[in-house]
């Protein structure tokens, strides 16, 4: 183009200008864009200047036609329709692109709402779990149970030529911890058939129909695999009783209940499926789930005794570089009551305390550390005052002797008075009977004794500093007094009162009930009998801990001049401290 080979002078001109130039010959040419209203004007002595004119300005082109300068009219209009053209094409297709994105997200859209009531499960294979039986410690019984569910899947004509049925359903009962789920991870890993995970509470949704819609495509896809295992998580989530929403209730949930007891014992024939589940509160599931034929066993993994915490801590300990010195005999004659989860929990936690110190191996230093963080809590700020120290001091040791009385020397496994989380000071660690742990029942004995022991350490702060003296130290333990008090009036018939159960009616449900008021059904006269009991027994049983300690006062205010020394008290140190002194 003109411009592009030309620079432009600094000289000016005005339209007069131009008109006597053109007139006199001085011009060479003229560049004319109409739709600009300028023109480039090159004169013959090199010069280029632009000039504005008048919109489609006919004396310019007169002039130039008469002189005969050389005249080039630029017309932009096709260079704009170019442009028009272009801008157009470019709009149509974003809105062709937009409709392709929408018609997308669209399509995605409802394959996502036909797919709604469709279950996200996955099909496990023996290659695809490393857990196995050998892998499971410490609940022997459960695990010959399930190998016998593998057998009926495996060789079912055996049992079949005998006229048994396969078990159409196991139910795994037990505390949190105890190794419910593993054990479902193991019959994954040694069955040999397909094997459906699913928790609970994917079935339950919002909308109307999806969880029913749900457990029938689960037993579709599980009926194409036949012989196939479903494993149901926390069945609980849907199980619960039904009809206990308000006005009856007809929700979701049970809709989704109603959908599963079809699919378990209905017309259909589920042969060759095995449902198992697994949950932690039997109490609160429908009775027509539990029947025969629906689930037909019902297997208690219950929490580990001596030997089974002993093996269970062998498994954690394979991966973990364990001191040849570390005897895990005795640490599971001080882990009554643990879990499997908590037995896993503890060697974790050994391996951490064991890598804070840039330690090698594991010793028995580093699971004490993490023993105690797990069942008292950690260590906060040290106390400074000297006073605070020995009333706490008090306070621990009165319940470690009271303790000693009535349940054994052997009863207490650590005194200290450094401060743990969630308490005013110290802490004494009393070891929990293996044969309550196992059996589950308690007697009106040791009931008395807990609450003994809780108020030990106001009955020391009564007898060393005086009724006036007294402060709140002991305020966590008379309120767990208290409760075990209200529980033995009420619940057990533990009292004057008689075998009478008075606890109020604690049926879990759903939704609704909790929303109305039910009338008390204890009459008012036996209320202020029941307080009166439970303000009697908590007086006589702080009246007994008082006697204990000052029958072994000279032992008491021994041991917290050790405790304040050293700050803690071990079995050991205890057990020789006190085998002479003690007072029965």
């Amino acid at each position: 183009m003109f411009s592009s080979k030309f620079s432009y002078s600094n000289s000016k001109s005005s339209y007069s200008d131009l008109l006597e130039d053109i007139e006199s010959g001085n011009i060479e040419s003229i560049f004319y864009y109409p739709r600009q209203r300028e023109i480039d004007v090159l004169y013959k002595n090199g010069d280029k200047i632009k000039i504005p004119i008048l919109y489609n300005d006919q004396l310019i082109l007169e002039k130039a036609t008469e002189n005969k300068v050389e005249l080039t009219v630029n017309n932009s209009r096709k260079e704009s329709a170019a442009a028009n053209s272009f801008a157009s094409i470019s709009i149509f297709l974003i809105f062709i692109l937009a409709i392709v994105l929408i018609l997308r997200s669209t399509s995605k859209l409802a394959s996502r709402a036909f797919g709604f009531t469709k279950n996200q499960t996955k099909f496990v294979t023996i290659d695809d779990v490393e857990t196995r039986f050998e892998d499971v410690a410490g609940v022997p019984e459960a695990a010959e149970e399930l190998k016998e569910v593998i057998a009926f899947l495996k060789e079912p004509k055996k049992f079949q030529n005998l006229g048994a049925k396969v078990p159409k359903g196991v139910l795994l009962i037990g505390p949190p911890g105890t190794g419910k789920t593993l054990l479902a991870k193991a019959i994954a890993g040694e069955s040999g058939v397909p094997f459906i995970s699913i928790a609970a509470s994917e079935f339950v949704e919002l909308f109307v129909g999806v969880g029913a819609s749900r457990v029938r495509d689960l037993f579709l896809k599980a009926k194409e695999k036949s012989p196939c295992i479903i494993f149901i998580d926390e069945i609980d989530s849907i199980g619960r009783q039904r009809g206990s929403g308000v006005g009856g209730g007809n929700d979701e949930r049970e809709q989704t209940l109603n959908q599963l007891l079809t699919e378990l014992d209905g017309f259909a024939d589920n042969s060759g499926i095995i449902v198992l589940a697994a949950t932690n509160r039997p109490d609160i599931l429908d009775a027509a789930l539990l029947r025969p034929g629906r689930f037909d066993r019902k297997i208690e993994v219950m929490l580990p005794d001596l030997d089974g915490r002993k093996k269970i801590l062998s498994v954690h300990s394979l991966s973990k570089p364990l001191s040849k010195k570390v005897d895990l005999g005795y640490w599971a004659s001080r882990t009554v009551g643990f879990s499997g989860a908590d037995l896993a929990n503890l060697m974790n936690e050994s391996a951490i305390h064991c890598a804070r110190n840039e330690s090698k191996f594991i010793t028995d230093h580093h699971i004490e550390s993490a023993l105690d963080k797990i069942t008292i809590g950690l260590r906060s700020s040290l106390i400074t005052s000297p006073n605070m120290k020995k009333i706490i001091a008090y306070n621990e040791v009165g319940k470690a002797i009271v303790s000693a009385v009535r349940n054994g020397i052997e009863s207490v496994d650590k005194i200290t008075i450094l401060p743990r989380s969630g308490s005013l000071g110290g802490c004494t660690k009393i070891c929990p009977d293996e044969d309550l742990i196992s059996s589950g029942l308690i007697s009106k004995r040791i009931l008395f004794s807990k609450i003994e022991i809780a108020l030990a350490g106001r009955a020391a702060e009564t007898i060393v500093f005086g009724k006036s003296e007294i402060t709140q130290c002991s305020i966590y333990n008379i309120s767990y007094a208290t409760n075990i008090v209200r529980e033995m009036v009420t619940k057990y018939g533990f009292s004057i009162i008689g075998p009478v159960s008075m606890e109020p009616d604690n049926n879990e449900i759903y939704l609704g009930d909790g929303l109305f008021k039910r009338k008390s059904l204890i009459a008012d006269n036996t209320s202020s009998r029941i307080d009166n009991e439970i303000i009697k027994i908590s007086k006589v049983s702080l009246k007994n801990s008082i006697e204990i300690l000052e029958k072994n006062r000279v032992l008491l205010d021994k041991l917290v001049e050790i405790l304040l020394n050293q700050e803690t008290i071990d079995r050991q140190l205890f057990k020789t401290e006190t085998s002479e002194l003690l007072k029965v």
